[in-house]
């Protein structure tokens, strides 16, 4: 696996809690969380590199 890149992040109470939520829901970790919705956010947008984009779009089931 690639090296990760740490980083501080600032977020609004409500917002980290509704995260908190959904990570619970999709049985992830809240960080886990924020990577996911970044990836699908960036895919979506055309920003992420092919192999990334489809690594995004499989179910999570399959990327263990």
């Amino acid at each position: 696996m690639a090296e990760r890149k740490a980083f501080l992040l600032r977020v609004d109470p409500q917002l980290w809690a509704a995260l908190e939520r959904l990570a619970q829901a999709e049985l992830r970790s809240t960080n886990a969380q924020v990577e996911y919705l970044l990836r699908e956010a960036l895919s979506r947008r055309g920003a992420l590199p092919s192999a990334a984009r489809a690594d995004a779009a499989r179910p999570k089931e399959d990327r263990r």
